[in-house]
């Protein structure tokens, strides 16, 4: 229990936009074989997606502080990121899973005001995929 406590909690904070690894917990626990393979990449799926939502959420709300002094992207910054994201849309979020973007990436989500729903599903698909590509090389290496 102790580990995949571990893993849903590396996984969790990988996806925010805190950085860590929750890849490398994911290979040790694979590699230690105490654990079914489907139940893993459940556990650091649901941590990674629920992380996500946690950049989704700030993203949702923290265009009302757009106009504060601190806040923390300039306004073209704001500007181009969401011309990225109205070219690409909901699409971009597979990408969600990528190491340094797909992090921000949720967040853009959240201030473009993409439904939870769709995102959920998307960012779902794509973390679970990542995982079990890790999975199946390290099993098929291993």
């Amino acid at each position: 229990m102790l580990a995949l406590t571990g893993l849903f909690l590396a996984a969790f904070i990988a996806a925010t936009l805190i950085p860590a690894q929750s890849e490398a917990v994911l290979v040790a626990l694979l590699l230690a074989g105490t654990q079914p393979v489907w139940l893993l990449l459940s556990v650091a799926t649901a941590g990674n997606v629920l992380g996500a939502a946690v950049n989704w959420t700030i993203g949702r709300f923290l265009m009302r502080y757009s106009d504060h002094p601190r806040f923390p992207f300039s306004s073209k910054q704001v500007v181009r990121a969401q011309g990225w994201y109205s070219r690409w849309g909901w699409v971009s979020l597979l990408g969600s899973w990528l190491p340094v973007v797909g992090d921000p990436l949720t967040l853009v989500a959240g201030m473009m005001r993409e439904p939870l729903w769709r995102f959920m599903l998307v960012v779902t698909l794509a973390k679970f995929s990542r995982y079990a590509a890790l999975a199946f090389l390290t099993l098929s290496v291993a």
